[in-house]
């Protein structure tokens, strides 16, 4: 099965570079760094021993900041690189990552493309982040006998079925992975279905993330813009919840006079296009990304830049976490909740399980299954000031539960990697 997998993609090189023709003109590309993606580095490999973390997107390199700062911090390497693939979450490398910690694309899953990522790196230590389990960079690093530890393993009951359609070639992803951790029971019993040998449960890495960060010039600057007015937020939305946002604002904005609703849009490029559709229904925007400023007429707020849910947070008593009213798994709702938010969510929570079970325990999560229901939520919310105070404080206290946890978790990986890494110098140094 890997070898036909391995075939199938040489024979895909056309298809390949088609599609990252085409994603490069559609912006999901840089095409300054687009070569990155066929394995071709942009910048040199520092010398000395290299540790390389890989998470998909902005969730896994958000998750993955404070390991990277704790393992910089602990000096257990020469140097770092962190692989991401997608725009978005490079700008916010760009952003928050250590100056010296090294940022590059992850190459596409193809095998000549994989062995020049492997031969410029040479990589120490991988470690990968949650379910990016592609079949020939995992197999070209267990060939090479660098070990890849699996963190904050994440597979949902949809993957699982997948994978077991094809158990020769979950064996063999599997099989690469020297040690996997998981965030509970439920998510190791579904790794050792698919075939991984050396599994623990510690938790979930997200908890050790600390608040998100904000510019407080920028806070000031748009309080004063807001002025006072009743304002909430659907945050990380996906195509189909700006239109549920968009009835809340129509449904509530004569109950509650002056209404001003936030969105932020998963995909920052989707700002213009969020915009026409709002206009159309009659509704006033402003971008945030155009630095237009929120006016008395002001109806919805689109802020479609990156890395400011910590102001937006602050900024809001009752937030709509996006990517749950349509099928997409949910994002991450403890951001949300160490920020005194009120959290409505969707019932499509499937990608945050265990943190969505906690807050709805404590009563501090609400699911709405469709626009109609979210409006009626955010509109009691809005009113009912102490309502919204007690279950934003019902949030918090799950995540300042969750954060100590969090930092067992963390020092648990670094020993782990400390170790490994002490492993692969002695056994360099035998050879």
């Amino acid at each position: 099965m890997r070898a036909a997998y391995r075939g199938l993609a040489y024979l895909a090189t056309p298809v390949l570079r088609l599609l990252l023709k085409r994603r490069t003109a559609n912006g999901k590309e840089d095409p300054d760094r687009v070569r990155e993606r066929t394995g071709i580095a942009s910048m040199g490999r520092p010398d000395g021993s290299l540790l390389w973390i890989h998470g998909a997107s902005v969730g896994e390199l958000t998750a993955a900041l404070p390991l990277v700062q704790e393992l910089m911090n602990q000096h257990l390497a020469d140097a770092m690189l962190v692989t991401t693939g997608t725009v978005t979450s490079a700008r916010l490398a760009k952003e928050r990552l250590p100056p010296s910690a090294i940022h590059q694309f992850i190459p596409l899953d193809h095998p000549g493309w994989v062995h020049g990522f492997y031969d410029h790196w040479r990589p120490n230590l991988a470690l990968w982040l949650e379910s990016e389990f592609w079949p020939n960079l995992l197999s070209e690093a267990r060939r090479r006998e660098i070990k890849v530890i699996l963190l904050n393993a994440r597979i949902t009951e949809r993957s699982l079925r997948r994978w077991r359609l094809l158990p020769g070639l979950s064996r063999s992803v599997m099989a690469a992975f020297d040690l996997c951790f998981a965030a509970d029971d439920e998510q190791a019993d579904r790794l050792k279905l698919l075939g991984a040998s050396n599994v623990r449960v510690i938790g979930n890495l997200k908890d050790a993330s600390p608040p998100l960060p904000l510019d407080e010039r920028e806070q000031r600057a748009l309080r004063a813009e807001v002025n006072g007015r009743k304002v909430w937020l659907a945050a990380s939305t996906h195509p189909g919840e700006e239109e549920a946002a968009a009835h809340v604002h129509e449904e509530l904005r004569e109950e509650v006079p002056g209404l001003l609703t936030i969105i932020t849009p998963r995909h920052p490029e989707r700002g213009g296009g969020i915009v026409q559709e709002l206009n159309a229904r009659g509704l006033v925007c402003a971008r945030r990304s155009l630095a237009e400023t929120v006016s008395d007429d002001t109806d919805v707020y689109i802020v479609d830049t990156l890395g400011e849910l910590g102001l937006m947070y602050r900024l809001v008593p009752v937030t709509f976490i996006g990517g749950s009213l349509v099928p997409h798994g949910g994002h991450n709702l403890a951001e949300a909740a160490r920020l005194d938010c009120a959290i409505v969510c969707g019932p499509h929570l499937h990608n945050f399980e265990g943190i969505s079970r906690r807050l709805a325990e404590a009563a501090a999560l609400t699911t709405v299954n469709d626009p109609e229901s979210l409006a009626t939520e955010v509109g009691m919310l809005l009113r009912d000031h102490e309502m919204t105070e007690k279950r934003a404080a019902a949030a918090k206290r799950v995540t300042r539960e969750d954060a100590g946890a969090g930092e067992r978790i963390l020092a648990d990986i670094v020993e782990t990697i400390r170790r490994a890494l002490s492993q692969g110098s002695d056994k360099a140094g035998n050879r």
